[in-house]
């Protein structure tokens, strides 16, 4: 489990931990409840008593990435930009923390009711994220429908797409210097392209 004292965890947390490692690792499918007890150094028995079933384990850590990833991007200045307050969440988010990446990795791609709903619900958040971010620009600024998408490509692809990029680049591709090289550019592509007109750009 990651650097979290057993002590400072309940029962129900430690569960949560353990199962968010091992589907990050292995895949939902590919892990058991014992696997996962027996990782949290509990007993199989408290998977079922504290979440009623494996899916029930599932749902309580995808809330748990949810919320995480949800505290950060109520952190989000529009006064910075775009895809630079956006670059910051995903360092703050992605960059430390492989398990959270594998995790994601490979909840969206296993083409399942479950990850269609994780999808759903991290588009929520990034419709909210453009419209408030269009609202402080005082007009109109990208398509809403579907700059969302193309926020969360931007933002989800070099996640889902790592293990191939990497051998491709010559530095960690979710260190800190790549990481602000990449947001510099997406805040470049998407300024230019959706505010250009307020950013000083011609829009093209």
């Amino acid at each position: 489990m990651r650097e979290v004292a057993k002590s400072d965890l309940t029962g129900r947390a430690r569960l949560r931990e353990a199962a968010l490692e091992l589907f990050a690792e292995r895949g939902f499918e590919a892990t058991s409840t014992r696997a996962v007890a027996a990782a949290a150094g509990l007993s199989a028995a408290l998977v079922t008593r504290h979440f009623g079933s494996k899916e029930g384990l599932r749902a309580a850590v995808d809330e748990h990435v949810l919320d995480r990833i949800t505290e950060q991007l109520r952190g989000l200045d529009p006064d910075e930009g775009v895809m630079a307050s956006l670059g910051e969440v995903s360092a703050r988010v992605f960059g430390a923390d492989p398990v959270l990446r594998g995790y994601l990795r490979h909840v969206l791609l296993e083409d399942s009711a479950a990850s269609a709903e994780l999808f759903g619900r991290l588009l929520s958040g990034a419709r909210a994220e453009v419209r408030r971010l269009s609202a402080s620009y005082g007009e109109q600024g990208p398509d809403e429908e579907w700059a969302p998408f193309q926020m969360l490509c931007l933002i989800l692809g070099p996640l889902l797409l790592e293990r191939v990029m990497q051998p491709n680049l010559d530095e960690p591709m979710f260190g800190a210097e790549a990481l602000a090289r990449r947001s510099a550019a997406n805040q470049q592509l998407l300024l230019r392209g959706y505010y250009g007109h307020l950013e000083g750009g011609d829009g093209g």
